[in-house]
Order: C-alpha cells, then sequence, then structure tokens
C-alpha cells in the first residue's frame, strides 16, 4: 500500500478574511474600495506565504 500524502494548507481563508477585514476597516475611513484592495493584497501575501512554507514541509 502507499503511504497517504498529507494534507495541503488552505491559504484561501486568508484571502477572505483580508478582503472582508479590509472592507470593514475602509468602512471606517470612509474609503471602503480602498480597504477592499489592501486586505485582498495583504490575504493574497499571507495565503502565498502558507503556500510557500506548505511546499517546503512537503518537500517539493
Amino acid at each position: 500500500m502507499s503511504q497517504p500524502t498529507p494534507s495541503s494548507a488552505a491559504g484561501g481563508f486568508f484571502i477572505a478574511l483580508g478582503a472582508l477585514g479590509g472592507t470593514i476597516a475602509g468602512l471606517s475611513l470612509r474609503q471602503p474600495s480602498l480597504g477592499f484592495l489592501a486586505g485582498l493584497a495583504i490575504g493574497a501575501a499571507i495565503a502565498l506565504a502558507v503556500w510557500l512554507i506548505d511546499r517546503r514541509r512537503r518537500g517539493e
């Protein structure tokens, strides 16, 4: 039997959380679109970091 492969980490959560959090922060500053884009960028950067760390951990 083959060895089970470990499941990969999910980084999409950080993209969604960043977009939502950025929109909420942007609303308080009266710039929801800018907040959304900033949160999306931060969430995508964190998701990319999670992917890179997971990739290194799995030895790919």
